[in-house]
């Protein structure tokens, strides 16, 4: 039979996750709200940055930077191909050779959503002074690097 604990269990507040989730719950869900405003959901701008960042993009490396299934994926390539925003190219003899591209639309966009994305952080953390941001970041970063966390948040 197991020992009984008689301590207390500390608050859910005397925990750092905690904190972090509070803050991440509220940042995300201002971010989807802004991004819901302009016709496209967070997992939609992951993409549409990903592809940004590239003048073509295989459909399986868009798959790994989304850390997403391929049927997952497909849907959301999908979606964008559907309101204009991306084009799918096959490349090959094979339907399953397809790269992806920015239509001159979605390139439009793109820095419009990262404008929003800039003003999003600026609520939130703009009151902070630039070490502290800095400091910020960097912890996270070194908590990802640590956990060797991967895959990009979309959610």
């Amino acid at each position: 039979m197991p020992a009984i604990d008689n301590r207390s269990p500390a608050p859910l507040d005397a925990h750092l996750g905690y904190w972090l989730r509070f803050v991440s719950n509220h940042v995300s869900s201002r971010f989807a709200q802004q991004l819901e405003q302009q016709g496209v959901s967070v997992t939609e701008w992951v993409a549409l940055r990903t592809l940004w960042a590239r003048s073509e993009t295989r459909h399986g490396d868009l798959i790994e930077a989304l850390g997403m299934t391929k049927g997952a994926a497909s849907k959301v390539v999908s979606r964008l191909e559907g309101k204009g925003l991306v084009v799918r190219q096959f490349a090959g003899a094979s339907l399953r050779d397809q790269s992806l591209a920015l239509t001159r639309a979605g390139k439009a966009l793109v820095p419009r959503l990262s404008a929003v994305a800039d003003a999003n952080d600026e609520h939130f953390f703009g009151h902070l002074g630039l070490r502290q941001r800095q400091a910020l970041m960097a912890a996270m970063q070194q908590l990802v690097r640590h956990h060797r966390l991967r895959g990009v948040p979309t959610t």
